[in-house]
């Protein structure tokens, strides 16, 4: 395996259809990776903003998750680094409370052989309910319960984050013990790898 091997891969990622019946705003896979890079972010799926640009993260979600990671656009950008591969890389459309959840075909079809061509990688960051249920060794009921024990996925090189969407507001400021406690963490684990 070698860095033309990944290239190729993406390629053919970014190239992907197959669920191109059920997306409104048509295809558009959003991801990027080096072999090189340390830390995966694995989120849900793009929005509109992202569709829009083809730049993973860029929107005010993206802001918050910066933050959260205390990392420049530049640091955050540099695929050598951090690769992010969302769960669902098109826009899904939207429904009653927001985006629809991603397309399931996405995962099932590529991450494996995403993650074969990622050898370095050190710590997983997992945003999000779809990324903990498909990722994490135990859920513990509910995304609240999965950040809270973040210190249980550790050995297994991940790290569970809610997800960094405005709409999350609300749930952040109820749970004071994020910023006071999961954040420093979440900090000291990127800077190891960054």
């Amino acid at each position: 395996m070698s860095e033309r091997d990944l290239e190729l891969l993406l390629k053919e990622v970014r190239g992907c259809r197959l669920c191109e019946a059920h997306l409104p705003l048509g295809p558009r896979p959003v991801l990027s990776a080096a072999r090189s890079a340390k830390l995966l972010i694995v989120g849900q799926a793009p929005g509109t903003r992202v569709h829009e640009t083809g730049i993973p993260w860029n929107d005010p979600s993206g802001d918050r998750l910066r933050d959260w990671l205390q990392v420049d656009r530049d640091t955050f950008y540099d695929e050598s680094r951090i690769a992010i591969i969302p769960m669902g890389f098109c826009y899904p459309g939207r429904g009653k409370g927001g985006d629809l959840p991603p397309r399931p075909e996405c995962a099932a079809a590529w991450h494996r052989q995403l993650l074969e061509q990622l050898p370095n990688i050190r710590l997983t960051l997992l945003i999000g309910q779809y990324a903990q249920r498909y990722y994490l060794p135990h859920w513990y009921g509910s995304i609240t319960e999965n950040v809270r024990h973040y210190a249980d996925a550790l050995p297994h090189g991940l790290f569970p984050l809610p997800h960094p969407s405005p709409r999350n507001t609300l749930w952040l400021k109820r749970r004071p013990w994020f910023d006071e406690e999961v954040v420093p963490a979440l900090r000291t684990q990127i800077h190891k790898f960054l």
